[in-house]
């Protein structure tokens, strides 16, 4: 069909000609042919951690594409400029957390004037926060990333005699942590240096040694070692080897510092082992065998262990209690019944009470039990729409828990809470230095009509003076995978958007958990398509209710929301004016029939084996959108990638963007950004963030007319 859209893209250069190097493939005895394979650098495990071993036809063929792509953007360099003014405008620069209580002190962060980094310091534990002559700087992440492309922190985790603290950091965009130990006393780094680890440590109670993650070759977190200070990391214990590249392992600690948790994950399947700290040499204990399907998570709760697990049909999930001495499956005991619709997210234990985190009718919930007598009750709140986040407290012993809350025009509140007085004591609200009035802005909860009945819940967020009319821009958000709910929170940034007359909305499709489990379910493997027909069903119904038109929607997905995107650019490119995929996953066919690449095997569960499964292939190969361009309306398209990213590795939007010009010339244009210093979450600053959002933005905003 013809679709008419603004001439907004006029007198471009010619775009890169990415070389056709045919590849076949035969799978299940259907065959393919890739004229794109040669992309994917063979040698991309040690460029993700030197980049500089990148193949110069590759580099050349990025370059190239960058070049292009800020041709094609060249007229909004200003508009980028006043975008990025806006939003660190919004930011408080000089801000600090409310430091949470720990023992003799209070830990947070804070930021400098100008700072890209955090800063970690502590407080003597009922000091004022707001005096900074009373803080500690431990850790200063403006001092630790000078001189270097990329850097991000991985946290400050502390002994329990508070002398030592385990830092890492991630200097390439690859994930790849390197671990060392500061003397918070001194402000000095012992020698050891721990790397390739997962990022972060969990101490012994002694202070005198930790445990920590280490990632393969192929990237993937499968091995847990055990690192006594002072000594080389060649000599560090083995601890934990999963064997199975499906699974990825994880390590953690209780508020007790009586177990070392060993948790071993897919999406979909979980084992947790056990080691008492009172004997770091021991075998970890098995809980309960793995079982396909069957999720569980532990806390301890003193004499006992706090279970949530869907095991039984729970497929909301419920809570279970056992004995610390005897935890397997078989002494399990019920304490919060399986409720369908309410789904408890997570859980936490404290000396006298249970709290967890609960979605129900779309929306979250703090619940608390009191241990002894049973009774419970919920934090309520007002608003039709909002975000909650759930902190706990770093003690074991004691009463208040934190939480924090806030509204697409709500800034982001946070509260300490009494579980025993219910009282709720503000602590802090989010400044907007440059302004915001809350009252100016309106923000709704529709529900848009799926293609099989189901409502698919749409959060908005725009300007009172806005015209319903049907001429508003619209940027729709959408993601819709691994059970991940994105909240109705507020942002700063969006208040850009809807200040030029955009209704931002995002939409809560199936692949989440917004309504639920099921909701998940409905959304994945061989429903996967749901998905994406639910979001063209989001767009369609904000079109019907004249919240705007289809010549004035942006859509805009990043990760999976990224295949999001391609797959609605196959399905429906006349809904759309633009298409904004961030380190998209399009390629996804060739990905989950790569078992080499890191998130391979454990993302199976969640997309289908290929290599196993004809049918599961041919459910892949149905969507898969690199696999599905055609001669179609394409809208203009951005797609952002960055070259050291584990998780869509850079070659899948190169290829894509590739395939899209070769397919349909002249739709779009398509155009590809490639950050050549970060990975997976772009440049890893506060405010550089910021200029990528910006970027986005005025994309946005051109293709939409309103410049």
């Amino acid at each position: 069909m013809a679709v008419s859209r603004k001439p907004v893209f006029q007198n471009l250069p010619s775009p890169p000609a990415a070389e056709k190097k045919p590849v076949s493939d035969t799978r299940h005895g259907i065959a393919r042919s890739d004229d794109y394979a040669w992309m994917r650098a063979e040698n991309w495990q040690a460029m993700f951690k030197d980049p500089s071993l990148l193949e110069p036809e590759l580099r050349r063929h990025l370059e190239a594409e960058n070049a292009y792509m800020e041709a094609a953007m060249a007229d909004t360099v200003a508009l980028q400029k006043t975008l990025f003014a806006e939003m660190k405008g919004r930011i408080k620069e000089d801000d600090s957390s409310v430091p949470m209580k720990d023992g003799p002190f209070a830990y947070g962060t804070a930021y400098v004037t100008g700072g890209e980094q955090p800063r970690y310091f502590r407080i003597p534990r009922d000091a004022d926060h707001r005096d900074e002559a009373s803080r500690k700087l431990l850790l200063d992440g403006d001092k630790e990333a000078s001189g270097k492309d990329y850097f991000r922190l991985a946290g400050l985790d502390h002994t329990t005699d508070h002398r030592f603290g385990i830092w890492g950091y991630d200097d390439k965009g690859s994930e790849y942590f390197t671990l060392r130990i500061r003397d918070l006393e001194s402000g000095e780094d012992l020698p050891d240096v721990i790397e390739n680890t997962g990022g972060g440590g969990v101490w012994a109670p002694d202070g005198k040694s930790f445990f920590y993650t280490l990632q393969d070759e192929n990237h993937r977190p499968s091995k847990v070692f055990h690192h006594i200070v002072g000594q080389p990391q060649s000599e560090d214990r083995l601890v934990y080897e999963e064997k199975d590249p499906g699974f990825f392992v994880g390590v953690g600690g209780s508020l007790l510092d009586d177990f070392i948790y060993i948790d071993v994950h897919d999406h979909e399947t979980s084992e947790y082992r056990l080691l008492s700290t009172k004997d770091l040499m021991a075998e970890p204990m098995l809980v309960a065998e793995r079982v396909e399907g069957i999720e569980y998570s532990m806390t301890e709760g003193g004499d006992v262990f706090y279970i949530l697990t869907n095991d039984g049909g729970a497929k909301d999930f419920k809570l279970m209690e056992a004995p610390v001495e005897a935890p397997g499956k078989e002494n399990w005991r019920e304490v919060v019944a399986h409720e369908p619709g309410r789904l408890i997210i997570t859980h936490m234990a404290f000396a006298r009470h249970l709290v967890w985190l609960q979605r129900k009718d779309g929306l979250p919930q703090i619940v608390i039990r009191d241990r002894q007598s049973g009774e419970e009750h919920a934090i309520s709140f007002a608003e039709e729409a909002y975000s909650l986040g759930l902190q706990g407290a770093a003690e074991y012993e004691t009463e208040v828990i934190r939480f924090s809350y806030s509204s697409m025009t709500t800034p982001s509140q946070l509260f300490d809470y009494n579980m025993s007085t219910r009282e709720r004591v503000l602590l802090k609200t989010q400044e907007v230095p440059s302004g915001h009035n809350p009252d100016d802005y309106v923000t709704r909860r529709v529900m848009a009509p799926a293609h099989d009945g189901e409502l698919v819940p749409v959060s908005l967020l725009y300007r009172k003076d806005v015209a319903l009319d049907g001429t508003a821009p619209c940027l729709l958000y959408g993601y819709g995978a691994y059970g991940i709910t994105i909240p109705a929170s507020f942002s700063t940034n969006a208040l850009s958007l809807a200040d030029r007359g955009f209704v931002y909305a995002i939409a809560h499709i199936r692949g989440g958990k917004d309504k639920g489990f099921a909701w998940y379910e409905d959304g994945k493997m061989k429903k996967k398509e749901n998905t994406f027909k639910d979001f063209i069903a989001a767009a369609d119904h904000l079109v019907e209710q004249n919240f705007t038109s289809y010549a004035n929607i942006i859509a805009e997905g990043g990760s999976a929301g990224g295949m999001l995107m391609g797959a609605i650019a196959n399905m429906a490119p006349e809904k759309f004016a633009g298409i904004i995929a961030a380190v998209p996953f399009v390629d996804v066919l060739n990905t989950m029939l790569d078992d080499t690449l890191p998130l391979t095997p454990p993302e199976w569960p969640e997309w289908g084996n290929p290599l196993e499964s004809e049918e599961e292939y041919q459910w892949i190969a149905a969507y898969s959108p690199y696999d599905n361009v055609g001669a179609k309306p394409y809208p203009p398209i951005l797609a952002l990638s960055g070259l050291t990213d584990p998780r869509v590795t850079y070659w899948e939007p190169t290829k894509w963007i590739a395939r899209l010009r070769e397919k349909a010339p002249d739709a779009g244009p398509y155009l590809l950004k490639t950050n050549m210093a970060a990975g997976h979450g772009g440049k890893s600053g506060r405010f550089q963030r910021l200029e990528e959002i910006a970027f986005e933005y005025a994309f946005a905003i051109k293709v939409a007319g309103k410049m």
